[in-house]
């Protein structure tokens, strides 16, 4: 399939940057590594007037240790990268072990951690060809107003599959935000919507510029599981990151994050209220894969069937728990 016709823009600052899409609104694409955008351009998902290509941002580049004991990381680092750092396997290893999941080794030395954080939630039914999508009249999402994955509702339900902003989410990362003027700094786990086809609070004038992991998650343990069809290249079909504390022989803090169940990466709330103080075991790990399980909502957005996906999460969850744990004893 050909790309659509577009105008390349190639900003060499981040004022410029910003300043481009300040000019140009919703008629612009950005491209940081390209894994994402380009296929689905291919797929007419997207026939932008111009496409954004911040590879010449060398300022958006590169992992540094922040003052505080922190930690900064710029959007346009790679994936390759992120996971090769020495810096973030000693303080923040679940990132790191997400990180290395992600694709292949190729693709890992094109893609970007602001595009992962960015990535356009998937479905079944949305990424398709034009061809494919026309017959079967388009959705919510592109171009209709029908969720094929729950032709009852209003709401889009594509899923979110990026592999780091789980992790991201349980070392309580910020971002920041650059639009022409300011920039803003939020969590990320306000970052996202829960809505499939409108996930992110990104202005169509504004662009992530950093990663912020803050120190006082720096030395927590922890371990990524993910579900895919191929042992490379799949997006995680159920993705499960967990992170420990410990202290005198129990779990001193410990965080759930999941990703490709929901239209949006979360958190599971109550975990650490469930783990925390305890001596790991069997039954705690499977309570704690209940908890998970219970907050994922995954419908026909992939070729797995739901009811295996929210089980694999409950699984997942179970043994990250009790690899967590272990890798705190260590």
């Amino acid at each position: 399939m050909s790309l659509p016709q577009f105008k390349l823009l190639r900003p060499r600052s981040i004022a410029e940057a910003v300043d481009l899409l300040a000019k140009y609104g919703d008629s612009v694409r950005v491209l940081a590594g390209g894994t994402d955008i380009i296929p689905s351009m291919r797929q007419k998902l997207f026939e932008p007037d111009y496409v954004l290509d911040l590879r010449g941002v060398t300022a958006l580049r590169g992992i540094k240790p922040q003052h505080d004991g922190g930690a900064e990381i710029g959007a346009l680092t790679t994936i390759r990268a992120i996971e090769r750092s020495d810096l973030l396997r000693r303080h923040y290893p679940v990132l790191t072990e997400a990180a290395g999941t992600i694709a292949s080794p190729v693709l890992r030395n094109m893609g970007t951690i602001g595009g992962n954080i960015c990535l356009d939630t998937r479905c079944l039914w949305y990424n398709q060809s034009l061809t494919w999508r026309k017959g079967c009249g388009f959705c919510i999402k592109k171009d209709g107003d029908l969720c094929h994955v729950a032709p009852g509702g209003t709401k889009c339900w594509a899923v979110f599959s990026g592999d780091t902003p789980p992790a991201l989410l349980c070392l309580n990362a910020e971002i920041e935000i650059a639009r022409a003027g300011g920039v803003r700094r939020v969590p990320l786990a306000d970052f996202y919507t829960g809505l499939g086809d409108s996930y992110r609070r990104l202005r169509p004038n504004e662009l992530v510029t950093r990663v912020f992991l803050p120190a006082s998650s720096a030395g927590y343990r922890g371990v990524y599981r993910k579900l895919r069809v191929r042992g490379s290249i799949d997006y995680p079909l159920a993705g499960v990151a967990v992170v420990m504390k410990r202290l005198n022989g129990h779990i001193a803090d410990a965080r759930i994050g999941i990703t490709a169940v929901n239209p949006a990466p979360l958190l599971v709330k109550g975990a650490s209220e469930l783990l925390a103080g305890e001596a790991v075991d069997e039954a705690l790990a499977e309570a704690a894969g209940d908890l998970a399980a219970k907050i994922s909502k995954p419908l026909t957005t992939s070729a797995l069937t739901p009811e295996y996906r929210r089980e694999m999460i409950r699984v997942f969850t179970k043994r990250a728990v009790l690899a967590a744990a272990q890798a705190n004893k260590n």
